[in-house]
């Protein structure tokens, strides 16, 4: 038992109601990583010297990817929730399925649905699909970042037992000190690939095809997997032989089709 201990800092996780209804940390961590995703795509596709030659959407086609993208990453992140960790619960409480309000949404899910949105929006518009894929790996992180503050601020998917002196009580949980492995994944999955996936795209990234969309792939599957290490799986839902949990075979695949892409865009002659 660690000699000090960092208070878990309560917050109500409902921001304002209003009779029945209710504004909740959680919704606006959505909205606020759809909008400034939102804006900050609008300043890429303005940008002709980012892309060079090489096409790339238009404004109207950006602000059709808000909303595609509002609907595949909230119904595949429910969906990826209801079939990846917990299956055999909500086919036993199929009403809970569509209960977003009661939590549940898994990243890679969402992912899933997200990338099908565009690839929607790609046939419907008649632009590059990997196109798409790029600008998302630039603005997702912004999205992650508030996801898992909200998560934080929620109390829930804490981190394993810990002697370190940032440990915390998550009252969700029990009285043992644990990581607030929460904020590791804000900094890791939200700041620092957002940082690596800018740099890049400033330096010209954006003109090979599938670079940005690859790296992203990658640098999740590194940073998800090393945070794995230090959140406490579920017994039931989330732990797998061997030391491996759910959040580490689903990053798999991810990383994998980040090096084919990567390995792709070097490949082909960048549209400078």
């Amino acid at each position: 038992m660690p000699l000090f201990v960092l208070p878990f800092p309560q917050i109500d996780p409902v921001l304002i109601e209003f009779g029945p209804f209710a504004i909740r940390w959680y919704a606006l961590a959505y909205i606020a990583g759809l909008l400034l995703g939102w804006r900050l795509a609008i300043a890429l596709v303005a940008s002709d010297r980012l892309w060079g030659t090489r096409q790339h959407p238009d404004r109207l086609t950006i602000d059709d990817l808000l909303i595609y993208m509002a609907f595949g990453i909230v119904f595949g992140g429910r969906l990826g929730n209801v079939i990846f960790y917990d299956l055999d619960y909500y086919l036993a409480h199929p009403s809970e399925i569509l209960a977003v309000w009661h939590g549940g949404m898994a990243f890679h899910g969402g992912l899933i649905g997200a990338m099908l949105a565009m690839m929607f929006l790609s046939w419907h518009r008649r632009v590059p699909l990997l196109s798409l894929f790029d600008i998302a790996a630039v603005i997702s992180p912004i999205g992650l970042f508030f996801g898992r503050i909200a998560n934080f601020i929620n109390g829930e998917l804490w981190g394993r037992p810990t002697d370190v002196p940032w440990a915390m009580v998550f009252p969700r949980a029990d009285d043992l000190p644990r990581h607030p492995s929460q904020l590791y994944e804000a900094g890791l999955e939200g700041v620092l690939i957002f940082i690596v996936i800018g740099l890049v795209a400033m330096r010209g990234g954006l003109k090979r095809p599938g670079l940005l969309a690859g790296l992203f792939g990658v640098l999740y599957a590194i940073t998800r997997s090393i945070v794995e290490l230090y959140r406490d799986p579920d017994p039931i839902t989330e732990a797998l032989p061997g030391g491996f949990t759910m959040g580490m075979a689903l990053s798999l695949p991810m990383a994998l089709i980040g090096v084919v892409l990567i390995v792709r865009s070097f490949r082909t002659e960048a549209k400078a």
